[in-house]
């Protein structure tokens, strides 16, 4: 088959969730024979760092164009008194939908997959352009993400502000579902969501799938006990998270009953997370050169989730490494995990003191944890697996 995906961001190097899913799904396609190519919107602030090419783009055909999605605060007061949502008519250039215009005139595809809401404003250029089936991959369901986000806001003024975007969003996400041809989501939940909202498109929950030979655990090189974070602090379910397990446990961290070191790590580290950092205690790295090794060197892995929606990525990371992960059940949402025995479920600050007390005094129980989660990756997220379910979906809707 010939495929075409479009993606918001280059999602190269894969050093996040968006990019691991849109490598790996490209991955696995090419494993099983199938000719891909990529589109991808070059966002600026992604791209400060001169990067080495990745191998990935040797086998597919590739095209990015470059965009500033930075607004004015001029535009940004304007769009209050719109019923639009900025934060997807960011993404919107004329000169993209030109280039994407020739190259559905200029090529034939069996499949366009529309990696998350933010590339959907061209739907209706797709369309026509082309005859072709297309399948709208939800990273989340977007409008809960900002709705979650409000919900734990004690601000008056952001918590309006941010339910006015969740409603912009939920509105324009209602009124593309039955645009598709296929749509594939990565949990039971978001599907629920979606045939909830009326949605008579055809539909397969396809969960996120990873390349296991790469993930290959190595207790030798594991700090036990030692608690780690990782992930990206410029999507704001992840920096909410964090600071609320901060504001929780740094004291009980650093002089309290949780003796272990915590390590945070991830892109767009605020300057001000430095004010946590306390020497032999508290250690906040930024970006890593390495997710997998830094991974591999931690024992317990924190997912606080207060709000945010679709599979996490680095969950299943943790889990593929064999590490024994306390999220929130938000967190975890997608995964078929059993509490005590796959994962360790948390939803508040007492349950999250508990499970992280157990798991620095018991290492043996740390362990067997994260022995049953890399079992369930093998069993439900192996990339090969998904990509013949993947695969199927598309043949069932040509």
């Amino acid at each position: 088959m010939r495929i075409l995906i479009l993606t918001h961001r280059v999602p190269f190097p894969q050093n996040g969730g968006y990019p691991i899913v849109v490598g790996n799904t490209i991955k696995g396609l090419i494993n099983h024979g199938h000719e891909v190519s990529l589109i991808s919107l070059n966002v600026k602030k992604h791209t400060d760092k001169v990067l080495e090419p990745d191998e990935l783009l040797r086998k597919i055909k590739y095209k990015e164009y470059d965009i500033d999605t930075r607004i004015s605060w001029i535009e940004f007061v304007s769009n209050i008194f719109t019923k639009n949502s900025y934060n997807i008519d960011k993404y919107y250039d004329a000169g993209f939908e030109k280039l994407l215009v020739q190259n559905l005139k200029d090529n034939e595809y069996d499949i366009i997959q529309l990696e998350g809401l933010f590339v959907v404003p061209y739907l209706a250029a797709i369309r026509k352009s082309s005859k072709t089936r297309i399948v709208y991959r939800a990273h989340n369901i977007e409008h809960q993400v900002w709705r979650r986000l409000a919900q734990q806001k004690g601000d008056p003024i952001k918590k309006w502000y941010l339910n006015l975007l969740a409603r912009r969003v939920k509105t324009y996400e209602l009124e593309l579902l039955n645009k598709f041809d296929g749509i594939a989501v990565f949990t039971g939940q978001d599907k629920a969501s979606m045939l909830s909202f009326g949605t008579k498109t055809p539909m397969r929950v396809l969960p996120i799938g990873v390349d296991l030979a790469m993930y290959i655990p190595a207790p030798a090189k594991t700090e036990c006990p030692s608690l780690f974070f990782l992930g990206s602090l410029d999507w704001l379910p992840n920096r909410e998270g964090i600071e609320w397990f901060m504001n929780n446990f740094h004291k009980d961290i650093v002089d309290g009953e949780l003796k272990v070191k915590f390590y945070v790590a991830g892109n767009n580290i605020p300057e001000e997370f430095d004010e946590y950092e306390v020497p032999g205690k508290v250690f906040i790295q930024g970006e890593v050169d390495d997710a997998l090794e830094f991974i591999n060197s931690k024992s317990i892995m924190i997912v606080p989730l207060l709000s945010g929606g679709g599979m996490r990525v680095k969950i299943v990371e943790g889990m593929a490494m064999q590490k024994c992960i306390i999220s929130t059940t938000i967190g975890a949402e997608g995964i078929n995990f059993k509490h005590g025995e796959s994962i360790l479920i948390a939803n508040n600050a007492d349950e999250f003191y508990n499970a992280v007390l157990k798991c620095v005094r018991d290492e043996e129980y740390c362990r067997t944890i994260g022995e049953n989660a890399r079992k369930l990756m093998e069993e439900q997220h192996d990339i090969n697996k998904v990509t013949e379910s993947l695969v199927d979906f598309y043949r069932s809707i040509i």
